[in-house]
């Protein structure tokens, strides 16, 4: 993950369940990069999309500057 894009206008939840103690070195690790849990798992689907995704799909895909 080379860059955090700006937020896309708009946005629906996601609700996971994660290991308890892998969360708490995830925020730490976000913290320390001055990031947001949010700004991180945002840009991990958008990877992921990215390599995975249809044409379609990501014909569908918001693009950002």
């Amino acid at each position: 993950m080379e860059q955090i894009l700006l937020m896309e206008n708009r946005t629906a939840r996601l609700t996971l369940l994660v290991d308890p103690i892998k969360k708490q070195i995830f925020e730490e690790i976000c913290t320390r990069r001055d990031l947001t849990s949010s700004q991180v798992v945002r840009q991990m689907i958008r990877d992921y999309v990215q390599q995975y995704g249809t044409p379609e799909q990501l014909a569908r895909m918001p693009v950002h500057d």
